[in-house]
């Protein structure tokens, strides 16, 4: 990743860091005057935007950073892990919000909230949802899930603010209601921990190692083969830094080919490879000659090679 792109991310989630810092006073301080225990929440919930876009920035500055003798393969993982906290932070905030919504409702604490809170409430959700688009424009762009996940943390506090303005809005129109705000807080933590859930489970899935799906497996090897001089493609192997894929495959091809010529047919492919996949860091062939039992492009060949 270019250092123009590592601008770009500075740049949306810079804007986005001093938006949520106002947003962490706005709604906090209208939650606090105006008696609402579900905008108070919410404040939380954006203070937690506020360490994540800062956890973005100086991450950035590390995974973009390009490959180097002591990590041959980038830096790629740095993002991952970014994007773990993200999900970790959410999920943690998820939960006290939840803890301290059911105290309270159990408690039978009651406030009535003040208009200066549903105002709030509704300013904050035009301005996150705002917010929330243009950092998930860029994040898609440049192929970065660690923005793609800040942008969603803005997306749910957007509609985090939804059942907070309403819950907000029904207590002050019908006091006998007044357990709704804290209703409104308990939907607020489950928003929360739901984004947190689908932030975390594909990026813990890498750390794993989990390789490629079979149809990126299978296409890879179709898009091997493609190449005229190629007679079958098996034992692909994938992996995942970040976003970007790296493959590991073994082409069959004429025995009878001089070690230049194999060379040739193993670079042709890897180019084609890198082009037809966008995400596809790089591409490890290993040449081999036809099987003499079986022969190239029998279904044995490829039995057991895409996981």
């Amino acid at each position: 990743m270019s250092q123009d792109s590592f601008r770009r991310i500075r740049s949306v989630t810079l804007i986005g860091l001093l938006v949520n810092l106002i947003l962490v006073a706005v709604k906090y301080s209208a939650g606090w005057w105006g008696n609402s225990e579900a905008l108070m929440a919410d404040a939380v919930h954006s203070a937690t935007d506020a360490i994540t876009d800062l956890a973005v920035i100086a991450g950035a500055a590390i995974w973009t950073r390009p490959p180097d003798a002591d990590h041959p393969y980038g830096h790629h993982r740095m993002e991952t892990l970014v994007t773990l906290f993200i999900g970790g932070l959410l999920f943690l905030a998820g939960i006290g919000i939840g803890v301290e919504a059911t105290q309270n409702l159990l408690s039978g604490h009651r406030c009535q909230p003040l208009p200066l809170a549903a105002y709030a409430a509704a300013f904050s959700i035009f301005i996150k949802e705002g917010l929330y688009r243009w950092t998930h424009q860029v994040g898609h762009s440049l192929g970065s899930p660690a923005v793609i996940a800040n942008a969603w943390h803005h997306r749910i506090d957007a509609l985090s603010s939804i059942p907070a303005f309403l819950a907000v809005s029904a207590a002050i129109l019908f006091p006998k209601l007044l357990f709704l705000d804290s209703i409104g807080a308990l939907v607020v933590a489950v928003f929360i921990a739901q984004a947190a859930t689908r932030i975390l489970w594909p990026n813990l899935r890498e750390l794993m190692a989990t390789g490629a799906s079979p149809e990126i497996c299978r296409r890879i090897a179709d898009q091997a083969c493609a190449h005229p001089a190629v007679l079958d493609a098996h034992h692909i192997r994938t992996r995942f830094l970040g976003t970007r894929i790296f493959a590991d495959i073994h082409l069959v091809v004429d025995g009878d080919l001089t070690v230049r010529e194999a060379h040739k047919i193993a670079e042709d492919v890897r180019k084609l490879l890198m082009r037809y996949n966008s995400h596809m860091e790089d591409v490890v062939i290993h040449i081999e000659p036809p099987d003499p039992i079986t022969p190239p492009h029998h279904p044995l060949n490829r039995k057991g090679d895409v996981p």
